[in-house]
C-alpha cells in the first residue's frame, strides 16, 4: 500500500532546495513563525522522498540523552535503547527537530559531529561512533521570533546547516491552501485570510505571535461544519491568542471592522 503524501503548496524553491540538500548529505535549518508550515512540509518531503520520519519536539528538559538513547531496566536486565537520533542514524531517515533552540545547549554539541562532513553520532555510553548512511538527513527548525539571548543558535552551529526562510504565504495561495485543507470555498476563505492578516500586523504590538495558517483552517473548518463565522472566528482566531480582555476586545473590534 503507498503511503500517502501530505498536503504541501510550494511558496518558493523550498522543495527543490529540500531535495538538493539531501541527495549531497547537507543538514537544513528552516525558520518561521508559529504555524506557517514548517512541520507539514518536512512531513511532505520525508513522504515524497519515502524515508521514515523521526520528528522530536524540543523543550527545556530535553536532554542529549533524551536523542542518543540510555540504558533502561528491562526484565531484571540493564538494555541499552536507542533515542529518536540514534534510530535514524542507524536505520536511515529524517531526523526532524522542531523547535532546536527550546533544547538544553547539550543537545547542539550531540549535533556537531552529524554536520559536518563526518555525519558520525559518537554514543559515549556504548562506545559505539555510528557513520550516518546515506539516505540520513537532519532537519531543524525554530521560531526567530522567540528568539532571546539564552535561547538562540550559536554562529557555530548555525553555520552547519543550509537555511530556508519560512512565512505566511502571500493572500491567494493561503486561500488555496486553507479551502484545500478545509473543504470550505474560497469566496468564504478570503476575507478570514484578510483577518489573520490585518492581526497578523499586531505582532509584537500586543500579540506575541500572529495567526497562524493552522489556525486559520480551524476556522474554516468550523465554518463548514455548520458554525457561524462570527463564532468560529472567535473559538479558533481570537481566544487561542491572548487571555487578556482588553487585547481580546482590541482583536474583536478589528474582526468588526473587517467583516463590518
Amino acid at each position: 500500500m503507498t503511503k500517502s503524501i501530505p498536503h504541501y503548496v510550494e511558496a518558493s524553491n523550498e522543495c527543490t532546495l529540500f531535495e538538493q540538500a539531501f541527495k549531497n548529505k547537507l543538514p537544513l535549518l528552516l525558520k518561521g513563525p508559529t504555524g506557517c508550515g514548517k512541520t507539514r512540509f518536512v512531513s511532505h518531503m520525508a513522504a515524497r522522498l519515502g524515508l521514515p520520519l523521526y520528528t522530536v519536539s524540543c523543550h527545556d528538559d530535553l536532554t542529549a540523552a533524551d536523542l542518543t538513547g540510555r540504558y533502561l531496566l528491562k526484565g531484571g536486565d540493564t538494555v541499552w535503547t536507542d533515542g529518536p537520533l540514534t534510530r535514524a542514524v542507524r536505520e536511515g531517515g529524517i531526523c526532524y527537530l522542531d523547535e532546536v533552540v527550546e533544547a538544553r545547549k547539550d543537545v547542539t554539541v550531540v549535533l556537531h559531529p552529524l554536520t559536518d562532513d563526518r555525519r558520525v553520532l559518537p554514543l559515549d555510553r556504548t562506545g559505539e561512533e555510528l557513520v550516518a548512511p546515506d539516505n540520513f538527513m537532519l532537519v531543524v527548525s525554530y521560531n526567530p521570533g522567540y528568539q532571546n539571548v539564552m535561547k538562540s543558535l550559536k554562529p557555530s552551529t548555525r553555520q552547519r546547516f543550509l537555511g530556508v526562510e519560512f512565512d505566511f504565504p502571500e493572500l491567494e495561495l493561503e486561500t488555496k491552501i486553507i479551502a484545500g485543507e478545509s473543504g470550505l470555498e474560497e469566496d468564504r476563505v478570503r476575507p478570514l485570510v484578510r483577518l489573520a492578516n490585518k492581526l497578523r500586523e499586531m505582532k509584537g504590538q500586543d500579540l506575541e505571535e500572529g495567526v497562524s495558517t493552522r489556525l486559520i483552517v480551524y476556522c474554516a473548518s468550523l465554518i463548514k461544519a455548520g458554525m457561524t463565522v462570527d463564532a468560529a472566528v472567535l473559538h479558533a482566531m481570537i481566544e487561542p491568542l491572548t487571555d487578556e480582555p482588553d487585547v481580546k476586545e482590541g482583536l474583536l473590534e478589528v474582526v468588526r471592522v473587517t467583516f463590518g
